[in-house]
């Protein structure tokens, strides 16, 4: 794996990742287009964690922490590309800038129907707390 770069998205990172996230990444966002991700990056520039390999974007995540809590979103990689360790490498960059930041539990967006990325969240250790349940309302129209 020593060909694989990882590293933080810049703004000139922001096309190509949205149009990574709709071949490699299940389901859409409400925040799924370029003011979203260009907020995220703006905001917080080291929270878009890209995967790279032979200059290739081949995987993703986003590690945020408001202070409080960790939250990891998008960990997507490539369909061609999986079972390669991308999303280890991904997952072991995320947790380090979090413990860095002053994280001390990470939590996972997982869609309940991904089945395939249960098995990787499991494998990294991760296990869902059936006692939780996420509450939303769009905040826009």
């Amino acid at each position: 794996m020593t060909d694989l770069r990882i590293r933080a998205a810049t703004p000139a990172d922001l096309d190509t990742v949205l149009a990574f996230w709709k071949t490699a990444a299940e389901g859409t966002s409400i925040s799924d287009d370029r003011d979203g991700v260009e907020r995220l990056v703006d905001r917080d520039p080291e929270a878009l964690v890209l995967a790279e390999r032979d200059g290739e974007l081949v995987g993703t995540v986003i590690a945020g922490f408001d202070g409080w809590r960790c939250h990891l979103y998008r960990l997507a990689v490539h369909p061609q590309r999986r079972r390669q360790g991308i999303a280890s490498a991904l997952l072991a960059a995320a947790e380090e800038r979090l413990v860095r930041l002053g994280g001390r539990r990470g939590d996972a967006m997982v869609l309940v129907r991904n089945e395939a990325a249960h098995h990787a969240w499991r494998a990294a250790g991760y296990a869902p707390e059936e006692h939780w349940r996420r509450w939303v309302k769009p905040l826009t129209c």
